[in-house]
């Protein structure tokens, strides 16, 4: 099976009735409610059947993200090769994939592959993460999944059984126009997450966190994802927050086991990589986007922190892929 179109020729060819332009240094982000269903253009959840968007995208689908959206693909049949971040998984379904909100992504399935896909707003995992004050659900839904049905023991099977008859039921649920739909889906999906939890080989342990500080976490987080270019320093984030660098790095290290520096660094870190392996710029231009003034800062930068070159880790991805 050939792999997808993970750095075709630009720009992308149009498929069904969205231009995928591309360029080397940028990668597309879909709106499910604007690229492929306008009647749901705000909504926190949208169901569709894979085969249908299969038709409307093709199913060697090229790189590409969901800003602010998190996404479950259930496969149910034959050879699939999905690529997500920096990680290629090869398998054959029924397999289900978890991919966080922004992180790029890209597959490539068998003609007559079927099954459903969940686009997700990443308030609605924050609400239940915030709910459930459980740091499994922190740990697994900040991280891609890949489930593979062969791979499980008996009792998982069972948990597996109840993930593909809830994505059914929730099928159901939207084709239909009853009474309480909403709260039917959002139920449904509250299931679904909770059944990939489950199922994912975690071994985080369960620690009760406090709803405010997983509300602070996040809006750490959510201030790292939208400044990290920018180079603040810790203490402009904690001035933000309204809180002590000690009080900050103590919750990080509680809910995430890193440093609030850790995870700033893991960000640059992370975009970079993703830069090198699905765009064609150079490392100094991957710097100078990251905030880099000096190409030189950067090479150190990178190594250190991903602990290979830039230019290893593009050949490393090319052979990879």
């Amino acid at each position: 099976m050939l792999a997808p179109s993970l750095c075709p020729d630009l720009p992308w060819e149009k498929q069904g009735d969205v231009m995928l332009t591309a360029t080397a240094d940028w990668i597309p982000n879909i709106i499910m409610g604007q690229d492929y269903d306008r009647r749901y253009l705000d909504a926190t959840i949208h169901y569709a059947e894979f085969g249908n968007l299969a038709v409307f995208f093709g199913r060697d689908m090229p790189v590409h993200r969901h800003a602010q959206y998190v996404q479950i693909h259930f496969i149910d049949r034959g050879d699939i090769h999905f690529h997500m971040d920096d990680k290629v998984f090869h398998t054959t379904g029924p397999t289900c994939f978890y991919t966080p909100a922004s992180v790029p992504h890209s597959f490539l399935t068998d003609d007559d592959a079927r099954g459903h896909v969940l686009t997700i707003h990443q308030s609605f995992i924050w609400q239940l993460m915030k709910e459930s004050q459980d740091q499994l659900f922190s740990a697994r839904l900040a991280m891609g999944i890949c489930i593979d049905h062969t791979s499980l023991d008996d009792h998982q099977q069972l948990q597996w059984i109840q993930l593909n008859r809830t994505l059914q039921l929730l099928g159901d649920e939207w084709k239909r126009s009853e009474p309480g739909k909403d709260l039917a889906v959002e139920a449904l999906v509250r299931m679904v997450l909770l059944c990939l939890i489950r199922l994912s080989d975690s071994k985080a342990e369960s620690t009760c966190v406090n709803s405010d500080d997983l509300h602070l976490f996040n809006r750490f987080s959510t201030l790292v994802e939208e400044h990290y270019q920018q180079h603040w320093q810790l203490a402009r984030y904690t001035q933000r927050l309204g809180v002590s660098e000690s009080r900050l790095n103590q919750l990080c290290q509680q809910i995430s086991n890193s440093s609030p520096k850790k995870l700033i660094h893991d960000r640059m870190i992370k975009e970079a990589k993703r830069m090198l392996t699905f765009t064609k710029q150079s490392a100094s231009d991957i710097g100078y986007g990251l905030g880099f003034s000096d190409p030189a800062y950067f090479s150190r930068f990178f190594k250190k922190h991903a602990g290979i070159t830039a230019q290893n880790y593009r050949k490393q991805q090319k052979t990879i892929l």
